[in-house]
C-alpha cells in the first residue's frame, strides 16, 4: 500500500470543501465519511480498518489535488469506489494473509476447526495448540477482551463491540486499537510457536 503521501494544509482544506459539496459542515462530513469507511473495512474483517479508511481518504485527497476537481459522482460514492480498490490491495497483500491470521480468525470467531481449512489435520492441531498457548500467556483482561471482541458475526459482532466499548468506558476507535495491539501480540506469539514446532 502506498502510505507515504500526506496532504498539505491547503490540499486538505480543498478536500474538506469538496466533501462538503459547497456547504461548510465544520469537518462533520469528513468525520462521518471516515466513520463510514472504518465501518466498511471492519465489516470486511480487515485488521486495521482505521488505517485503511485514512488511506482511502488520503488517496481521494491526492486525486483531487492532481486533477483539480472530481465531478460526475457524489463525494461519498467516489470515496467508496476508492475504498474498494484499497480493500482489493489489502487482500493481495501477502503480509495480511498469514497462516496465523487464518488461525486467529477461525479460532477467535468460534468457527469449527474440524474441516480441512488448513490442509493437514495434524498441522491444524499444532496451530490451534499454539493459539491456545499464546492466549494463556495473555493477561486475563487482554484475553477476555480479544475473545469477546471477535465473538459473533456481522451485526451481533458490531453490537457486542459497542457494548464492550461502553463497559470499558472507551470509544470504538480506542477499543479497535486495543484489540489490534493484542491481536498483533497473539500473531507474533503464534508465529514463534509455529517456528519452534517445525
Amino acid at each position: 500500500m502506498k502510505q507515504n503521501w500526506t496532504p498539505t494544509q491547503e490540499t486538505f482544506r480543498k478536500f474538506l470543501h469538496w466533501l462538503d459539496e459547497g456547504v461548510d459542515s465544520g469537518g462533520e462530513r469528513y468525520l462521518e465519511m471516515r466513520r463510514r469507511l472504518v465501518f466498511y473495512f471492519d465489516r470486511k474483517n480487515c485488521l486495521s480498518p482505521d488505517d485503511l479508511a485514512d488511506e482511502t481518504l488520503n488517496r481521494v485527497a491526492r486525486k483531487l489535488e492532481e486533477k483539480g476537481s472530481i465531478s460526475g459522482l457524489s463525494p461519498a460514492h467516489y470515496c467508496y469506489i476508492v475504498a474498494r480498490f484499497v480493500f482489493l490491495e489489502y487482500l493481495r497483500s501477502e503480509d495480511r494473509e498469514t497462516a496465523a491470521q487464518e488461525l486467529l480468525d477461525t479460532a477467535l470467531e468460534g468457527n469449527s476447526p474440524a474441516g480441512p481449512a488448513f490442509g493437514d489435520p495434524s498441522e491444524e492441531q499444532v496451530r490451534l495448540g499454539c493459539l491456545e498457548q499464546c492466549l494463556n500467556k495473555l493477561e486475563g483482561k487482554e484475553r477476555d477482551l480479544i475473545l469477546e471482541y471477535y465473538q459473533g458475526e456481522q451485526r451481533s459482532k458490531i453490537e457486542r463491540r459497542a457494548q464492550l466499548a461502553a463497559r470499558l468506558g472507551v470509544s470504538l476507535n480506542a477499543l479497535s486499537i486495543r484489540a489490534c495491539r493484542i491481536r498483533n501480540k497473539l500473531e507474533d506469539c503464534v508465529r514463534k510457536c509455529l517456528r519452534s514446532e517445525t
